[in-house]
């Protein structure tokens, strides 16, 4: 695939998930508040509101940083889109299929921090600055379980190849084959999307944190790119844990789409039944809790790959 192909089918299958996601969220959120549930309506909601915020002006703070927080979402943006290159539909349809995918999507993941605390500092506002560094003191709580269980995830294939990794599937799922992984990813992939009741950057308690200062095309931008950084842990999902384009009757890329909306769906429930936590707790909860999980899920990976070796 030519580099501008890549680009191209990038940005289209970024856009074509961002939409979904936000029409899944508005039905979601009918449906947890007694609404009618009008699917045409929840379609063409996402829309309407992408117009609405482009026709508000942008609000303006004192002094900001203001090259660095048009940067953020630009940023964040860019991070989910290396991150979801890195994931191919099917054999040999990947824009960058790199012999390290999980390595290079790790590192994506990782720097999400920067552009979250970039767009709470450059405002040059308590509540948006505050949200930053809220972000950067809890970011190793997400990020050692996301590469702990990526690591598990890879022994079985013996390979940091994203498409590798799919292949060693083809008889039966990670999610089956180790089960803590993929519960710990996607708590991971919620904190670094900061989604739902893990939006502790953009908490109530700092009247909305890294978002308090935005509104008209920035804030669209902002949550464009964040939905963004949810597709593409979405998609990794659905290739380490659910076996990718492995299925059977419906041609490969159509399973690997069809994961990665399941996963969307969960996720999106997800931020409409549980209540955002507080952030001691939740760094507590990680510390304790789920990086020894996601320690213990790497070590049983590794005693079935020995296992299995001939």
């Amino acid at each position: 695939m030519s580099a501008l192909a890549g680009v191209l089918a990038t940005v289209a299958a970024m856009g074509i998930g961002v939409y979904l996601a936000a029409a899944l969220d508005t039905l979601a959120g009918r449906a947890v508040g007694g609404g009618r549930l009008d699917v045409g309506g929840a379609l063409a909601l996402p829309v309407r509101r992408g117009l609405a915020l482009l026709l508000r002006p942008r609000a303006r703070t004192e002094h900001p940083d203001a090259e660095a927080w048009a940067l953020a979402p630009a940023a964040l943006a860019g991070l989910a889109a290396v991150g979801l290159a890195s994931i191919p539909l099917a054999p040999g349809l990947a824009v960058a299929d790199v012999s390290a995918g999980i390595v290079l999507f790790g590192a994506a993941m990782a720097l999400v921090m920067v552009a979250v605390f970039l767009q709470g500092w450059s405002a040059n506002s308590v509540h948006p600055t505050i949200a930053g560094y809220r972000f950067v003191a809890q970011a190793l709580s997400y990020e050692m379980p996301l590469a702990l269980v990526l690591i598990g995830a890879a022994l079985p294939a013996e390979s940091l190849s994203v498409g590798a990794i799919v292949e060693s599937q083809a008889h039966l799922w990670n999610a089956i084959r180790q089960p803590l992984g993929m519960p710990l990813f996607l708590v991971a992939v919620a904190g670094l999307a900061f989604w739902g009741p893990l939006a502790l950057p953009e908490g109530e308690d700092l009247a909305g944190g890294t978002s308090a200062e935005i509104s008209g095309a920035a804030r669209l931008a902002w949550r464009v790119a964040q939905l963004m950084v949810l597709v593409a842990g979405a998609a990794m999902t659905a290739a380490v844990f659910l076996g990718g384009w492995h299925g059977p009757w419906l041609p490969g890329p159509a399973w690997s789409v069809l994961k990665t909306v399941a996963v969307l769906v969960l996720l999106v429930w997800a931020r409409h039944r549980f209540v955002r936590v507080p952030i001691e707790r939740f760094v507590w909860v990680s510390w304790v809790v789920l990086i020894p999980l996601a320690l213990l899920d790497v070590f049983l990976a590794g005693a079935q790959a020995l296992w299995a070796a001939p």
